[in-house]
């Protein structure tokens, strides 16, 4: 269990479409096997620690021929960003998709006092 024991709780929400690669013949549509798209996602305000992320598949467009295959993922957490992973495998073909993402962690208050 994360525990938050800060009085303020922050909470930041994006969507962020990963690729559209129908347009342009990219790997995800094209290819076959292991394939990764990855995304640097930086948060508007940083936390003061890493916070709790959640993500979810918001739109996809795969190819009806082939097995559905999705991995998405939140990598490499920290108080101002992670990386967001779409991998696929085997024959899936995937046209586009589209990710939305939570994040839920501790923030200063404006009330905090600050020594230097």
């Amino acid at each position: 269990m994360k525990r938050i024991s800060s009085a303020s709780v922050g909470i930041q929400q994006g969507s962020r479409v990963l690729f559209s690669d129908y347009a342009d013949g990219g790997v995800m549509w094209t290819g076959q096997g292991d394939r990764e798209s990855r995304h640097m996602i930086t948060f508007r305000e940083a936390f003061l620690e890493p916070p709790a992320v959640m993500v979810g598949i918001a739109m996809w467009d795969t190819d009806h021929k082939h097995n559905a295959r999705a991995d998405l993922t939140a990598e490499k957490v920290t108080e101002t960003g992670f990386h967001l992973v779409f991998r696929t495998w085997g024959d899936t073909r995937v046209a586009r998709i589209r990710a939305d993402w939570t994040a839920i962690g501790p923030v200063r208050d404006e009330e905090d006092w600050q020594l230097y």
